[in-house]
């Protein structure tokens, strides 16, 4: 899976939606809210690259969803020689799409 790809699956899990927007004359990303807009996926959250936008990810996990991330989580650190208390942010994304069904296997 791309990384933009992985981006993508990840924003929309968490609510990003591509809709026109008047103000761009184009479509453009708005979060659930409809208070964040981006006319780019570029300025989407760095899911893969920044901890703090994986944290706000995890956050739309019920109890029993975070289990099975957690251990989708140590299943990935362990592979990449890692704890899964030092898993990176592509780490976490790996498994976060692997959580909720989105991962496509392999990378770039």
């Amino acid at each position: 899976m791309k990384p933009e790809e992985q981006r993508i699956a990840i924003a929309e899990a968490c609510g990003w939606e591509k809709k026109y927007s008047s103000m761009y004359d184009k479509k453009c990303w708005y979060n659930e809210l409809g208070t964040k807009v981006t006319p780019t996926q570029d300025q989407l959250p760095d899911y893969l690259n920044d901890l703090n936008a994986m944290h706000e990810a995890e956050k739309i996990f019920d109890h029993a969803l975070y289990c099975r991330y957690i251990n989708e989580l140590c299943d990935v650190t362990i592979k990449g020689n890692n704890s899964m208390y030092m898993a990176t942010a592509s780490q976490r994304a790996e498994a976060f799409l692997k959580t909720i069904g989105k991962w496509k296997g392999g990378v770039p």
